[in-house]
């Protein structure tokens, strides 16, 4: 997260290169797999990375991950912690040499409008990444229309996206669509909790940041450490938030709207995806009335709505997302792949997309994300989503997180098993397990209510902050344990496995 990121995606997009960005957090295999599927012929990487005190060995990853990647010809290293490092003759290039010998001016390659821009990979269900691809006009008419309407840029602001530029959040709304829109911004290489837990709240405090867009995962870690923190900050210079990566519960969202916002900034709770390019349902910050929880409406020109299994459209209730007509900056194909890429989002249903995603319409329209279609429970033949589970686990004033996954049961199909993470100050009982059951079946219905809670200090999460459900449910199944590679901390699992499997003896 150092500004050659930045400088190194739009060369390669003013030379006519495609890019492909991979998080700095993936493994030498996992960079590996997508360099042979996107048969690469250049890598810029860094000699190091700075996270919470200590370097990332980047330059050391990358030549372990193409040890036997016979397409890439050349590597470029940035210097950023002057770290020793290794450099082969002939193959491996300082960044600071080139850049010292080369012309002031490189005269932009005239592009196509369908030309590929970059290929981004997304997980897949089948455990093998899928290169999304994205074309130049389309996407960037997407990235800089929603920049405008959601964010309401002006000259004067200041606009800070805490992605990573290894995510497609860092592709649309720290490289393209603000620098589209000549928006400044705030660029930072580092945890929200190092040297201490005010570290982002400083960061807006000395940079006057208008506009703030972060995730519902960061906000709940936020929650969990307490408002003495952003407390002890001046966040006067806010007049908007925003919030991106997965359905963020109503009590997240009232907390960041009083303890970040001081009930004075509009929160867009905006719902896209690697493969739509850009932000499709979100509020309009001063125009949409907000209801926390709730990504309200499609944006203009995006036609969404929520269909059965079977392609009816609900007007009122629970189904699943789809879009049915194009928008600019949708997704071209899965690279290498055009069988994937119609079987994954064109089969369900004729001419619809299918992101994947379940939803629910209120009686005043407005769209409520309920998590992916696997995260959606089948308990006693009523469909529960692990997102209302979890919102309502969350709102209990003990509880900073919370993840629920379906397992077998005899009698109901499904049961529903609990993992939570408490605030500090809170200690983990069977009387708190009961109230904490009971709190659930209060807010949604003794439908809903856990068979059981397992108390943890950490949650299995990828790199990009989402809770692997996948891995709970085979715990809480008791069975192996399936891919680990794409997980910040695989450590995490196996203690978790260890408790649980104690507590059920």
């Amino acid at each position: 997260m150092i500004p050659e990121a930045v400088f190194a995606m739009l060369a390669c997009a003013r030379l006519g290169v495609i890019h492909t960005v991979v998080f700095g957090g993936f493994s030498a295999d996992a960079l590996r797999e997508r360099i042979l599927d996107a048969d690469t012929k250049v890598l810029i990487t860094a000699d190091g990375g700075h996270r919470r005190g200590k370097v990332v060995p980047l330059k050391e990853t990358a030549d372990e991950a193409i040890k036997n990647c016979l397409c890439v010809k050349n590597v470029v290293v940035v210097e950023r912690t002057k770290n020793k490092i290794y450099m082969q003759e002939g193959r491996d290039f300082w960044y600071h040499d080139l850049v010292s010998k080369a012309e002031n001016y490189c005269a932009p390659e005239q592009m196509d409008a369908e030309d590929i821009l970059y290929i981004l990979y997304t997980s897949g269900t089948t455990g093998k990444p899928k290169g999304i691809i994205h074309t130049t006009g389309g996407y960037m008419t997407g990235v800089t229309a929603t920049t405008q309407w959601v964010f309401d840029v002006k000259p004067r602001d200041i606009f800070w996206c805490t992605a990573d530029v290894g995510w497609v959040t860092g592709h649309s709304y720290i490289v393209y669509g603000p620098m589209s829109n000549a928006v400044t911004q705030v660029m930072y290489e580092g945890a929200p909790d190092f040297p201490e837990r005010n570290r982002f709240w400083k960061i807006i405090e000395k940079h006057k940041v208008s506009i703030f867009y972060t995730a519902p995962t960061a906000i709940r870690a936020f929650m969990k450490w307490g408002t003495q923190w952003p407390k002890d900050c001046d966040l006067s210079s806010l007049r908007l938030l925003g919030s991106v990566g997965e359905p963020i519960n109503p009590e997240a969202w009232i907390w960041y709207y009083e303890q970040i916002g001081h009930n004075r900034c509009p929160i867009v709770d905006t719902w896209w995806q690697t493969e739509t390019g850009s932000i499709l349902i979100s509020p309009l910050p001063g125009v949409t009335s907000l209801k926390p929880g709730s990504a309200t409406n499609p944006l203009p020109g995006i036609d969404a709505t929520i269909l059965t299994e079977e392609g009816k459209e609900i007007q009122e209730g629970g189904g699943i997302l789809a879009i049915t007509s194009p928008w600019p900056s949708m997704l071209r194909g899965i690279w290498g792949d055009p069988d994937r890429y119609q079987k994954t989002y064109w089969s369900r249903w004729p001419n619809v997309y299918f992101p994947g995603d379940g939803a629910k319409r209120d009686k005043d329209g407005y769209f409520w994300l309920l998590g992916r279609i696997d995260d959606i429970m089948l308990v006693a033949g009523h469909n529960i989503s692990t997102m209302e589970v979890e919102s309502a686990l969350v709102d209990h004033k003990s509880v900073a997180e919370a993840a629920v996954v379906g397992i077998s049961d005899e009698i109901k199909g499904q049961a529903i098993a609990g993992f939570v993470i408490l605030k500090e100050g809170n200690n983990p009982t069977q009387e708190l397990e009961k109230i904490l059951k009971e709190h659930v079946t209060k807010k949604i219905g003794a439908i809903a209510r856990p068979e059981k809670i397992l108390f943890t200090m950490e949650l299995p999460k990828t790199r990009s902050g989402k809770i692997m459900r996948r891995l709970l449910r085979d715990i809480a199944e008791g069975r192996a344990l399936g891919d680990v590679t794409t997980l910040a901390d695989a450590s995490i699992v196996e203690s978790l496995k260890v408790k649980y499997e104690e507590k059920e003896s």
